[in-house]
């Protein structure tokens, strides 16, 4: 037996095997994001996770096609299968793409992007620029065409959306570790694609299951993020949380408006600015001194006889998104988990008058500086 048959039965039984392996756990990656998503996503409506499982189907079904043309000799059989290869990574790119604008943190560099009504023409065109080429390349025969690099500049513009979202979604959750994890696996997948690109001799096979394995992971552990944070509980009953007003004198006679909000998982002391500080002040010396409830302005109301504790409810609402950038950090929350939850725990409207508003920590747990006791009538 020849050396060169020798060598063409080890290629076959690698490709066998890898394909083996791609069909397999690939296939059983896509049933285990589904069900995720069925337990859990399909009652939010939320069908990001369904595109990326749909992504990871796209290499089950690479896999299959592997093993198909490991088992048959055909004087095309390289073109074809680096066609079909081609062909489910498009779609493996496009499915990630899809699965973009269902991402809970975005980059606000390409927010505006992904969740414009334009996103799936700026995806779909040149995913069909990429195939139609080809499938044309692949009936033609043409083992000479230049068309089976498009794949890979398509995966070079999905890697980069997804690297960004990926650590976004990361860093936002506070898992620093997972997000320069998916860091390095996005790295290693362009290496990936640029020896691709050039033709090298290095072996893709290896290349190939090293960062669609890292990939996988990385999806799983995106998935049970999610579940995580849906499981725990952000803003914790009122009960819990204590709050503490402070002024520091800095270098200069300015002061510092310090607030401390224990029993809530983030940063519990940070600063506010003058005004919103004093609002904060008055919602809790209200509270303490048994008064409880202030009063908004109505809409409308030119009387300039009467004063108001408040002047509208965007007052309220600007202290609120203001203690969860203390807490949490600029960017780092979202309406439905965190800025609603909080205004509902730290605020409370009166039953028979929705204009009238007080702190609801208890005011046992509030405690003042010494000269902001003082200055009460100032504030108050």
């Amino acid at each position: 037996m020849s050396d060169e048959s020798i060598s063409g039965i080890e290629e076959s039984s690698i490709l066998l095997f890898y394909g083996w392996w791609q069909m397999a756990v690939c296939f059983f990656a896509f049933l285990g994001l589904l069900a995720i998503w069925f337990h859990l996503g399909r009652k939010q409506k939320d069908f990001g996770q369904v595109w990326l499982a749909l992504s990871i189907l796209a290499w089950s079904f690479s896999g299959t096609c592997e093993i198909i043309f490991s088992l048959v000799e055909n004087e095309n059989k390289e073109l074809y299968l680096n066609g079909t290869r081609s062909i489910f990574s498009l779609f493996n790119s496009l499915f990630i793409l899809l699965a973009l604008p269902w991402f809970r943190y975005l980059p606000s560099l390409l927010k505006p992007l992904i969740q414009s009504r334009f996103w799936k023409l700026f995806v779909g065109l040149p995913f069909l620029f990429s195939l139609l080429p080809t499938l044309n390349r692949m009936s033609s025969s043409n083992e000479q065409s230049f068309i089976n690099e498009l794949d890979v500049y398509y995966a070079v513009l999905t890697l980069i959306f997804l690297g960004y979202v990926l650590w976004e979604s990361f860093a936002k959750r506070r898992l620093k570790m997972l997000a320069w994890l998916s860091v390095v696996c996005i790295l290693t997948t362009l290496i990936a694609q640029g020896y691709k690109l050039i033709g090298s001799d290095i072996n893709q096979t290896l290349f190939s299951a090293i960062f669609k394995t890292s990939l996988i992971m990385l999806f799983f552990a995106l998935a049970l993020s999610w579940v995580r944070e849906l499981s725990f509980q952000i803003i914790p009953e009122v009960e819990k949380l204590s709050l503490s007003l402070t002024r520091v004198r800095k270098v200069g006679g300015k002061f510092d408006h310090i607030v401390k909000l224990s029993g809530i998982a983030g940063n519990s002391t940070f600063p506010l600015s003058q005004a919103l500080f004093n609002l904060l002040l008055k919602f809790a010396m209200s509270r303490k001194s048994g008064k409880d409830w202030l009063e908004i302005k109505p809409k409308n109301d030119q009387r300039t006889d009467k004063q108001y504790d408040i002047n509208d409810h965007n007052e309220i609402r600007r202290l609120n998104i203001a203690i969860l950038e203390g807490v949490f950090g600029k960017g780092n929350w979202t309406k439905d988990l965190h800025e609603i939850p909080l205004k509902s725990t730290l605020f409370e409207t009166a039953d028979d008058e929705a204009r009238k508003v007080r702190l609801s920590v208890s005011p046992d747990h509030i405690r003042l500086s010494e000269d902001l006791t003082v200055q009460t009538n100032k504030i108050v």
